[in-house]
């Protein structure tokens, strides 16, 4: 009887303790929500940063391939055999050069003919001239009709002309017999031979082409609302493909009006270039910058994020964090700072990078160095867009 008490009693001691743990476990859970308790982020001060004032200077760039304005093509003016060719490609040559020489036979053929129609044709004159001559007399006379002395002077005047054109004819194989002697116009470099000794030339074919490459240019096209912005003379920062450091044009012209089609001017940058250093073809990116005319407040460019098409920076207000839409103005891209026009204000805490995890409304605090693990969302790397 004493055993079964004894037993009863142990029973309801472990039903008691089972109930216990049971309404502690359950009062624990309800007060904790399943939530793990809110850590406040905390930032360094270069994470956090106020607006700063100041000038943003401004670039316009635009790219081409440089080309050599002066460049000449020496072309045979005379159809012949081409006798000698002095030069070849990578030579250089200054101007009244003697280039190649066109074998004179034909010409020479051709200025005998032309003589013997000169002189055919000065026969036929003084004979036309003493004819009317007679008529003249006669008809002073009154032997021969008005009508005949007319015909008479009708047959000067055309014998006359003849005569003028086969002395013009003449002059111009005259000129093509010196025309055989190809010579520079320029000083430069033969850039490209277009025929070889011993081959048969026509009238105005290519021979050579000569390159001066002390004066480069660019030509390359801005934007219609940029245009105004620029004037000739300004200077322009090149940098070119394959060379190391940049190298300073100047706008030499910019064209008065678009380009059919399309939205964009032409400008010409003049480079001088005595060292010929620079190549023809090669591609150059220029760059015009333009000085502020005015400070601005600005953030930096890292602090700027973009949502559904609206710009935005997340600033410390009151302790926590918060997402303001800003308008954005005028951009520096080598300094890495960007215009607010609305949005901030001079004594703002807005965060300088742009970090995952962050949530409108939670703690943060600008502190010297981070806790090892309170702020994680702050403490990871910054997402680079």
């Amino acid at each position: 009887m004493h055993k079964a008490w004894w037993i009863g009693g142990v029973a309801v001691v472990a039903v008691a303790g089972v109930a216990a743990a049971w309404a502690v476990s359950k009062q624990s859970a309800g007060k904790g929500d399943g939530k793990p308790p809110e850590v406040t982020l905390e930032f360094t001060p270069r994470e956090v940063v106020a607006p700063a004032i100041a000038a943003l200077a401004t670039q316009i760039q635009f790219s081409g391939p440089l080309v050599a304005p002066q460049t000449a093509t020496v072309r045979a003016k005379a159809a012949g055999t081409l006798m000698t060719l002095a030069v070849s490609e990578g030579s250089r040559v200054v101007a009244g050069q003697a280039l190649a020489t066109i074998d004179p036979t034909e010409v020479g053929t051709r200025m005998a003919e032309r003589t013997a129609m000169v002189e055919s044709a000065r026969a036929l004159l003084t004979q036309a001239e003493r004819t009317h001559a007679n008529n003249q007399r006669l008809a002073d006379q009154q032997f021969i009709s008005a009508t005949a002395l007319d015909t008479s002077r009708a047959a000067l005047e055309s014998a006359r002309a003849q005569e003028r054109a086969a002395r013009a004819q003449l002059d111009t194989v005259r000129a093509l017999s010196r025309d055989t002697r190809l010579v520079a116009p320029i000083a430069g470099i033969v850039a490209r031979r277009h025929a070889v000794a011993g081959e048969k030339v026509s009238a105005e074919q290519n021979i050579v082409t000569i390159v001066d490459l002390s004066r480069l240019e660019l030509a390359g096209t801005v934007a219609t609302h940029e245009v105004s912005q620029l004037s000739a003379g300004m200077p322009v920062q090149l940098k070119v493909e394959g060379v190391a450091q940049a190298v300073v044009g100047k706008i030499a012209r910019i064209a008065p009006a678009a380009e059919p089609g399309t939205r964009s001017i032409g400008v010409t940058i003049e480079l001088a270039n005595p060292k010929e250093t620079l190549r023809a073809g090669q591609y150059a990116l220029a760059t015009v910058e333009l000085a502020d005319p005015q400070p601005r407040l600005t953030v930096p460019v890292a602090s700027i994020g973009n949502t559904a098409g609206q710009d935005h920076v997340w600033m410390i207000e009151n302790g926590v964090l918060a997402r303001r839409a800003v308008t954005l103005g005028r951009r520096d891209g080598r300094e890495g700072r960007v215009e607010v026009l609305a949005g901030v204000k001079p004594d703002s805490q807005v965060i300088a990078a742009r970090f995952d995890n962050l949530r409108e409304g939670a703690k943060a605090a600008v502190v010297a160095t981070k806790a090892g693990n309170v702020a994680s969302a702050a403490a990871s790397t910054p997402v680079v867009k």
